[in-house]
């Protein structure tokens, strides 16, 4: 799992699409809130999902969508 997060760190920073970079940032979130829960961490795993993987990607995608609906 820390491989696959070292592999989505250096992703994010090489991507070129926008979308994929946020797919990308995604998954890592997710691993790391599997890897809180795995510490036995379990307010932390939760609240990784709910605001890394969720509301932020969210946030990523409608702001994506709002500039990309501007050009």
């Amino acid at each position: 799992m820390l491989v696959f997060l070292i592999g989505c760190s250096i992703a994010v920073s090489t991507i070129k699409s926008l979308l994929g970079t946020i797919i990308v940032f995604m998954a890592y979130s997710l691993v790391m809130a599997i890897l809180w829960q795995q510490l036995n961490a379990p307010d932390l795993a939760i609240t990784e999902a709910a605001v890394g993987a969720g509301i932020t990607t969210l946030l990523f995608v409608l702001t994506l969508r709002r500039i990309r609906g501007n050009k």
